[in-house]
């Protein structure tokens, strides 16, 4: 590998033939400019996928009432029924797979009507009915002031914590909203906070546009008695989230007396079970990119090899005297694959950089949208660092042939080609 001679006679091949050089090293610097450009815009379109998951506990799952389906115990279909705080505490005490349980109550829709006034201003927003632990499952970033808190809770305050959306809607840019007065349906409530919008798409907009009130205060306020909308559940760290979620509709299908096999009268969605299927979706994305990327890569590969062939055919008598002047099968073997894996880790190597580079620019100029499903698409460093020892194993395989095919000729019958 340090012999000069070996270095000069590499050199004076690749000089002598540029083009056949050129468009030989083409196809391994395409296919590994391909892999990394492939690797970089599939992270782009997980990434803003993923995103629009932040904020929200991975392992929760949510249940709410629809109409009955089923007769059940004397009882016709299409009964409406209701969930309760009762049931609240009936899942926390019954079911040991359940870590988290936030009853929840919403008042009107942010399309909906101006429910919300301040001054001469007005909107119409989501307002919803709280506990503290909702922060557990969804994560609430707070910009100024503060959240609920037990006290709230407990004293039946009248507070809200606003979202982004209506602190421009309602007040003036700039204005401190904390301590200020807003009125919901003919009620006031003072501002304790200001939430931060977190994550993408849909459920960012909701956020934005949200108020929320302590649970008990939204009881007594809107005349919500002991009603409940639907359950925001999370199970423990080391269950599954289908499982605490069956155990839950099972027991809220007892307490309501709803046939066990009614699928419609409970309706439910599963965080965990819409990660895991985009998880295994981009897993599959990654394989397939990887299987094309490494074919486009091998095609490259392969034409080194058949370069390398051809080489060897024009070199025969050279390589006759140096086996006549006594240069072992080793040394010719050496120097062939040397010659084939710094052609192909040359042009790996700038097709790798080139692949980086342009990955990074468009990462860096990239509008920078919370809604979009294209962000911040990029190549991990050990992703380049396995595919540049690929090109090495790879250009060594491809000089293997050739090199052994050089070696086999006897230096009597190389001496006499022509």
């Amino acid at each position: 590998m340090f012999d000069k001679d070996n270095w000069q006679e590499i050199f004076a091949a690749i000089k002598k033939n540029k083009l056949r050089t050129f468009l030989t090293a083409l196809g391994v610097f395409w296919g590994i400019f391909m892999l990394v450009i492939m690797l970089g815009s599939g992270a782009g379109l997980s990434n803003g996928i993923t995103q629009g998951f932040e904020g929200t506990a991975t392992n929760s799952f949510f249940v709410w009432t629809q109409k009955t389906s089923k007769a059940y115990k004397g009882m016709k279909p299409g009964r409406i029924f209701e969930f309760n705080l009762a049931d609240a505490n009936a899942i926390a005490h019954n079911i040991p797979e359940v870590e988290t349980v936030a009853p929840q109550n919403q008042l009107g829709d942010y399309q909906g009507v101006n429910n919300v006034v301040r001054g001469l201003r007005t909107g119409g927003f989501a307002v919803n009915a709280n506990y503290p632990v909702i922060q557990k499952i969804n994560s609430i970033k707070i910009a100024n002031g503060r959240f609920l808190n037990d006290l709230d809770i407990k004293e039946k305050r009248k507070v809200a914590v606003i979202g982004q959306r209506v602190y421009e809607v309602l007040f003036l840019k700039n204005e401190n909203p904390i301590g200020q007065y807003i009125r919901i349906n003919g009620v006031y409530f003072k501002v304790i906070g200001l939430t931060q919008t977190s994550g993408a798409g849909e459920q960012a907009q909701e956020m934005s546009e949200r108020i929320d009130l302590p649970f008990t205060t939204f009881q007594s306020a809107f005349n919500f008695g002991d009603r409940v909308g639907w359950f925001a559940i999370t199970s423990k760290a080391d269950v599954p989230a289908s499982l605490a979620e069956e155990k839950v509709i099972k027991l809220l299908k007892e307490r309501h007396l709803v046939a066990p096999d009614d699928e419609r009268a409970i309706g439910h969605w599963n965080m965990e079970k819409e990660f895991n299927k985009l998880t295994g979706l981009f897993a599959g994305i990654s394989t397939l990119v990887w299987i094309v990327g490494l074919g486009t890569l091998i095609a490259g590969v392969i034409g080194v090899s058949n370069i390398m062939l051809i080489v060897v055919k024009e070199r025969t008598k050279e390589i006759g005297i140096k086996r006549a002047l006594g240069a072992t099968p080793f040394e010719i073997i050496s120097q062939l694959m040397l010659e084939s894996v710094f052609l192909t880790t040359l042009a790996g190597y700038l097709g790798l950089v080139s692949g980086i580079a342009l990955i990074e620019t468009l990462s860096t100029n990239l509008p920078k949208d919370e809604n979009s499903m294209f962000v911040n698409p990029e190549v991990k460093m050990y992703v380049a660092i396995i595919a540049l020892l690929i090109l090495i194993v790879a250009g060594a395989f491809a000089g293997l042939i050739p090199a052994k095919r050089a070696v086999a000729i006897s230096p009597v019958d190389a001496l006499r080609a022509e």
